[in-house]
């Protein structure tokens, strides 16, 4: 990350300690501007963080058990209570987290290793211009000829995804709450500029996020992978996914699943075309890497 300073300029991948020297804030002060009350401020928190999972399963099932209706869910829900809910929230399972694992690093290697073109980002309040490689296209194109390749010679049937969603989904929350932590202690023990600090608050820090532009050595951009290989990729590894399990259920796969998989396709190619302007857009620029924006995030992007 290179370091803006005035009359000239100083290259480097991470400047400062990042030691928190911001201005310690807490939710709905006077000082930080907001117009909630602290009352709204943590109660929009809480039930983010504890209605996002459950939303989740919810959808998950619906779909995958109850053909997409909501008041068969309902009915559901009626008869059986929390206790049925619960019975129907997926474990997650060895397998699940090797899917999870293998994809995970398959993508952080491809951003890390791949060749791309050199990106800065804006200037950041403390005066950091962050550095990026730009390889996403490049990255797209490999993961999904890759993906369709180890189907084509029966390497890896793409539908035991499809089977194991829901389990994968389970994963993810917990994943995604262990992940958001070591986020936490990272922005406290470690980080990676000086675009960094402490509220002084830990719900708010550990919602919000210790740094802007969180990193795991010189070049792993956390956010760019969180938002970008790790999730937007999934939509397309997902289409995919979707249509060969169709195709292997019932020998075809139906117009509106191709017309749907097409659109997604585009939808993610666009974006990785433009992924570059991405980084220099508030999701990027502003939002720090915390539960706020990594989890959400991922929950979004599945």
């Amino acid at each position: 990350m290179a370091k803006k300073q005035v009359g000239k300029s100083k290259d480097s991948t991470l400047n400062g300690s990042g030691s928190g020297n911001e201005t310690k804030k807490h939710a709905g002060s006077k000082e930080d501007g907001s117009i909630h009350s602290p009352l709204v401020a943590y109660a929009s928190m809480v039930s983010l963080l504890s209605c996002c999972p459950p939303f989740v399963i919810f959808l998950w099932y619906t779909m995958v058990h109850l053909d997409g209706s909501a008041s068969q869910f309902w009915d559901f829900c009626k008869q059986q209570g929390l206790q049925g809910f619960l019975r129907i929230f997926p474990k997650p399972t060895l397998i699940a987290w090797k899917l999870i694992a293998s994809y995970a690093a398959f993508e952080a290697a491809l951003q890390l290793l791949l060749p791309g073109g050199r990106v800065t980002g804006p200037v950041s309040p403390a005066g950091n211009i962050p550095v990026y490689k730009a390889n996403g296209v490049l990255a797209y194109f490999i993961t999904l000829t890759t993906y369709i390749a180890i189907w084509w010679f029966g390497l890896f049937n793409p539908a035991i995804v499809y089977d194991h969603l829901g389990e994968i989904f389970s994963a993810l929350i917990i994943g995604s709450f262990i992940f958001c932590i070591f986020l936490y202690i990272k922005g406290h023990v470690s980080p990676s500029s000086t675009d960094s600090g402490s509220s002084g608050n830990a719900i708010i820090d550990f919602y919000w996020g210790m740094e802007l532009y969180p990193r795991i050595g010189k070049n792993f951009d956390i956010k760019v992978f969180t938002n970008c290989r790790f999730g937007m990729m999934s939509w397309a590894v997902l289409a995919v996914t979707y249509c060969i399990k169709q195709y292997e259920e019932y020998g075809r796969v139906a117009d509106s699943m191709l017309v749907s998989s097409i659109l997604m396709l585009v939808y993610v190619t666009k974006f990785f075309l433009w992924e570059s302007g991405y980084w220099n857009t508030m999701d990027i620029a502003h939002d720090r890497g915390g539960v706020c924006h990594d989890i959400f995030t991922m929950f979004q992007k599945f």
